[in-house]
């Protein structure tokens, strides 16, 4: 990471920048800076109180995150022996740092230092700037394992407290703070103070576009446009419904498989991250693999589509497109993909089509979704009682619609040191323009959820779970995984904070085929989209029995294989695709080519209905 350089020419020390400036100078600087510093410490705290759920402790606290912390210390203070150890523990911990501050100032070479955000040289060259981040690292920890002391909490006060005092120790970092960032003071002084009042700029540029509400902007979204430079695998728009468009791609091969693919990716983002450029297209990937490709491009939820169901998605989504992607292929099955939530959607209308005997799937691969909750992490914290409540009144309150912006914040705050602080840092402090990136350009198209779909997926799923336990309904009917027979396989990521691999792994206990795991490197997204051209990451296989064990288990006896994890999805779906057929272009039904008009729909061209 670097943490363990020393100050180069190249890279000179905050000291020698001081040293180097006119007396006079230097005091217009320092003049600046305290007012700079007064600026960017009111900055933060418009970040905290303005945006994320750490915002809502601000707004009387509607998750809770005050109940969380007082019944943390008040498990704490019935057990005055657990309280007596924390604080020794803290007491010891500061013990050790300062005799580490001495002898280390003795070594030739420190260890180097892993946290991203301390990559900067001064963090171990620097005495004062080293003791600022061991001090820091020290509290943190230290908070972090307070809610795990306190031995009579119940889980979901434990997980909310937790992630409350993670937002918390995060937004505390000493590199959010101009006076404590030695990257933004150098900056600072080599750019006479412009780089503090471009980030200012920037900062209130972005509470402009949030309404007077912080929105962080985290790439330049100007040089891109759906369908002209990301979204461009051709193909037809052949199927339309007030839901759903379906595409079908055109094929590159002159002999296709028999079966086609259907894809139903997840309705909170759009579906070209599957197709975002050529080199890292999944969907030319599997073209290119001879597969006739269908994928839905899901509606942006508007005033036509905000009372939609569960139903009306198992309906006119799953069923709609299986129906029309068979009519248009002239197969008379399919194999089905289900990513993230529109997994979850797929396996409750697979126990459907098994309770009813529609066998038109005969096979389905899951990316990064479960449907067994019970291991479903960070995002638990916004189906319990109090924060499930919340989200429902953003939804009351924009007229029975989710908003895409605030779907956007809250999985940015999942991840805030790399989606949130990262882009205080370098936009507010040291006044960097946000730079193109077709990633985040998609990460920022989120899209409007219709209100009676997201209130029974948080409810009925991640709160009670009942689509694992047999008692989730879809269409009348009371659904039971167990009864899906189809071989299935489901992939997970090693480090994706929005759908754990261990949630994954259980998720595979409950279908009753043959079922296959495999897991990726990376995250949510980046262990999907890999493509095998760009020789990144890794994934795991293991022929073992799913049915026992832990996901920890199954990890330990895995092999590991360098490189994207498609190949392996596909020797694994190919035999499933059936025979070779000649390839057929697809029709021109007269609703547009690829990649249709929802797709291009965004969300702040909506206008949300009123209460």
């Amino acid at each position: 990471m670097g943490g363990n350089k020393t100050p180069t020419a190249d890279t000179p020390s905050l000291a020698s920048l001081l040293m180097a400036q006119d007396p006079a100078h230097l005091q217009v600087l320092m003049t600046t800076l305290a007012l700079a510093n007064t600026e960017s410490q009111s900055l933060l705290a418009e970040v905290l109180t303005g945006s994320g759920p750490l915002g809502t402790v601000a707004q009387g606290d509607p998750m809770g995150a005050g109940d969380a912390f007082g019944q943390v210390g008040m498990s704490l203070a019935r057990n005055p022996m657990a309280l007596m150890q924390a604080n020794m523990d803290l007491m010891q911990g500061w013990m050790t740092l300062w005799q580490e501050m001495v002898t280390e100032s003795f070594e030739a070479e420190a260890p180097p230092v892993k946290d991203k955000r301390f990559s900067d040289p001064e963090w171990q060259a620097n005495p004062t700037f080293k003791f600022i981040r061991k001090a820091y690292d020290l509290n943190a920890r230290w908070m972090m394992s307070l809610a795990d002391r306190a031995p009579d909490i119940e889980e979901p006060i434990h997980r909310r407290a937790k992630f409350f005092m993670q937002l918390l120790t995060d937004s505390l970092a000493p590199t959010n703070f101009l006076g404590t960032n030695p990257q933004a003071l150098k900056a600072f002084i080599e750019s006479g103070g412009e780089s503090v009042l471009a980030g200012l700029r920037l900062a209130r540029e972005d509470i402009r576009k949030g309404g007077g509400k912080l929105h962080i902007t985290q790439s330049d979204h100007t040089p891109f446009t759906i369908g002209e430079n990301i979204a461009t695998a051709p193909g037809e728009v052949v199927f339309r419904n007030d839901l759903i468009e379906l595409i079908q791609f055109a094929p590159t091969q002159e002999t296709v498989h028999a079966k086609p693919l259907l894809i139903f990716p997840p309705w909170i983002n759009k579906f070209y991250i599957l197709d975002l450029q050529e080199k890292n297209s999944m969907i030319r990937w599997l073209v290119d693999r001879g597969l006739t490709v269908f994928v839905v491009s899901w509606r942006n939820a508007d005033e036509v589509s905000k009372d939609f169901t569960w139903d009306d998605y198992a309906r006119k989504g799953i069923y709609a497109a299986v129906e029309a992607a068979l009519m248009a292929s002239g197969a008379k099955s399919l194999n089905a993909v289900g990513y993230c939530i529109g997994g979850t959607l797929l396996t409750s209308v697979l126990g459907h089509m098994a309770a009813t005997g529609y066998n038109k799937i005969d096979s389905a691969t899951f990316f990064a979704s479960q449907s067994d909750f019970e291991l479903a992490g960070d995002l638990k914290v916004f189906t319990d009682g109090p924060g499930r409540n919340y989200v429902y009144s953003i939804i009351d309150n924009h007229g029975g619609i989710m908003p895409a912006k605030d779907m956007y914040e809250t999985f940015n705050w999942l991840r805030p040191i790399d989606l949130v602080w990262r882009y205080v840092v370098d936009q507010y402090m040291l006044g960097k323009e946000p730079k193109p990136f077709d990633l985040l350009y998609w990460n920022a198209d989120q899209t409007n959820i219709p209100g009676p779909v997201h209130k029974q997926y948080l409810s009925q799923c991640y709160a009670e779970n009942r689509l694992a336990k047999g008692e989730y309904t879809v269409l009348g009917e009371k659904v039971n995984i167990g009864n899906v027979k189809i071989p299935v396989m489901l992939q997970a990521s090693r480090d994706d904070h929005i759908v754990p691999y261990e949630s994954v792994f259980r998720t595979t206990k409950i279908f009753g085929g043959d079922t296959t795991f495999v897991l990726s490197g990376s995250g949510h997204i980046a262990g999907v989209i890999n493509h095998p051209d760009a020789n990144k990451y890794q994934h795991w296989t293991n022929p073992g029995p799913l049915d026992q064990g832990s996901a920890k288990e199954w990890l330990e006896g895995a092999q590991e294989i360098p490189g994207s994890w498609w190949p392996t999805w596909w020797a694994w779906l190919k035999p499933k695709s059936g025979r070779k057929v000649k390839a057929i272009p697809p029709k021109d039904m007269g609703l547009g080519a690829a990649p249709g008009t929802y797709v291009k729909k965004r969300s702040e061209d909506i206008k949300l209905p009123t209460e």
